[in-house]
């Protein structure tokens, strides 16, 4: 079997004396869609932080293509071919949804980024009707479409999204599990952080559930959504 495209073992995270991650190991292969699900509170932002190079492990290991990570700086992971969409979105209110868009191509040359918000204009229509528009004036549907198509335009191998679904309603949802299902259909692969369990569970090939810092399930999604703890914690039946 290939070595998977991102591995996490054995991660120990602290915020001070607070021991927030607790010996996490996951891993990604590539191709899938795996999430990681848990209540407020589980480690499930602090992993994704860690393993984008924001917060640095105490112990444990990240390879990513083979290549431990651990003392990369989370600007030169980008350059490895990994992004980050984060949880709340982080646009630039004051910039226009162009310019968002080539602040995310930083890594790439002139013509690569050209080309790049061209099919991310393809992937997201609404953007491109509000390419000159200040992000500050999107409703949060589109702020999300354009964290997410900022994070695409490092062309990364692995796309990370924390909490997509964060504050949106129902129909915006749904749309934007579309965009997910549709990114990873064009050969994405994604990790995926997310509170609605049901909706993460729905699109996953496989996911881990976060507890207090511990990893407590893992498994192929269908499973999982159908194990009666899951249902129960998470999915309210």
């Amino acid at each position: 079997m290939a070595n998977p495209l991102l591995k996490v073992d054995d991660l120990h995270v602290y915020y001070g004396n607070i021991h927030a991650i607790k010996g996490v190991s996951f891993e990604v292969n590539e191709g899938e869609i795996v999430s990681l699900i848990g209540a407020n509170g589980a480690g499930k932002t602090t992993t994704l932080n860690t393993v984008a190079g924001l917060l640095k492990a105490r112990k444990g290991t990240i390879e990513f293509q083979g290549e431990n990570l651990q003392h990369v700086p989370a600007h030169k992971v980008v350059n490895r071919g990994m992004a980050l969409c984060p949880e709340g979105r982080r646009v630039f209110l004051n910039m226009t949804v162009r310019e968002n868009l080539e602040m995310g191509a930083y890594t790439r040359n002139d013509a690569e980024a050209k080309e790049t918000i061209e099919t991310v204009f393809e992937r997201f229509p609404l953007l491109k009707e509000r390419a000159w528009q200040r992000a500050g004036t999107l409703s949060g549907g589109e702020q999300q479409m354009l964290a997410m198509g900022r994070a695409m335009m490092s062309r990364p191998s692995l796309l990370m999204l924390d909490e997509p679904s964060m504050g949106l309603a129902p129909i915006l949802v749904d749309e934007i599990f579309d965009i997910i299902k549709a990114l990873h259909n064009a050969g994405t692969t994604i990790l995926l952080v997310e509170q609605n369990a049901s909706k993460a569970l729905s699109i996953a090939d496989r996911a881990y559930v976060l507890e207090t810092g511990n990893v407590s399930m893992e498994g192929p999604a269908a499973e999982l959504a159908n194990d009666d703890r899951v249902r129960k914690a998470y999915l309210g039946g």
